[in-house]
């Protein structure tokens, strides 16, 4: 008896109307995104009458880059800043890895709980996490500062960089950590030799991840900072009284170097996959 095969169905192709859609979809929110760093970047360079940040536009100048660090209040708060955001990323990587590694691969007692704790710290509002932090070190009478800063970073950080680092082991093939075992590599061998080289990109993108959740957050700060400054706190209370110009110069510079860290990171996981 002869059987009929139909014919596949072609693969589905979107409209010239529909790319065209998307394409405009996806710029418009590109520009949307974009557009109030561009204007921070553009009004840096604008002349400051009386040291403060005037937003219609007078003359362009370059004095405002020259006296970059002259605040030394506002200098002081972004080395704050940016000691927290290098050491939370860092320590939230070392300790993110090896928990990510255990929930992507192995069953044991208290997965699920763990799971959900991660997730809930990611969906918790801010002041919640705040206020409950704020709690825990005035139980512990530890003095708000530059410490309980750096843990409560680390705190919300680590839920970010567990995700991330997760994503990525999640993608690996365990058969290349049977062919190291196979060839006499011990368990820790194997994870130096052949998984962390693996998994690097994930930790790196963990790190900047985390970097930048670190060096812009307000709100837990607040609470936790006592009479310690960052550089959003610096802002925020200097938004009151009119902001030097100083305010957007560094922030370009945060934002340069944001750039310049993912553009490093894409280089690398290119040179790895060409590799």
């Amino acid at each position: 008896m002869n059987v009929t095969v139909p014919p596949m169905p072609s693969a589905y192709k979107p409209s010239r109307l529909g790319e065209r859609l998307l394409a405009c979809f996806t710029w418009a929110m590109i520009i949307y995104t974009m557009l109030p760093i561009a204007v921070m970047v553009v009004f840096s360079f604008n002349y400051a009458p009386a040291g403060r940040i005037a937003l219609n536009w007078l003359h362009f100048t370059l004095a405002n880059y020259a006296d970059a660090f002259a605040i030394q209040d506002l200098t002081g708060a972004l080395i704050h800043s940016l000691e927290v955001a290098v050491g939370s990323a860092v320590i939230s990587a070392i300790i993110g890895t090896p928990l990510a590694l255990a929930l992507a691969r192995y069953k044991f007692w208290g997965k699920s709980a763990t799971d959900l704790v991660i997730f809930a710290d990611i969906a918790a509002p801010a002041v919640v996490v705040g206020a409950s932090l704020l709690s825990l070190f005035l139980a512990l009478n530890l003095p708000r500062g530059l410490l309980t800063i750096f843990i409560a970073h680390v705190a919300f950080n680590l839920a970010f960089a567990v995700v991330v680092i997760r994503a990525r082991v999640s993608g690996l093939d365990r058969a290349l950590d049977q062919a190291a075992a196979d060839l006499g590599a011990t368990p820790w061998v194997a994870f130096w030799t052949v998984t962390f080289p693996l998994i690097l990109p994930g930790i790196v993108g963990a790190c900047m991840l985390c970097f930048m959740l670190s060096i812009d957050d307000l709100i837990i700060t607040t609470f936790v900072a006592g009479q310690t400054l960052t550089f959003p706190l610096w802002v925020y209370g200097a938004v009151k009284v009119g902001m030097p110009p100083q305010v957007f110069v560094l922030s370009t510079f945060i934002f340069a170097g944001g750039v310049v860290l993912a553009l490093v990171n894409v280089a690398l996981s290119h040179r790895r996959t060409v590799a």
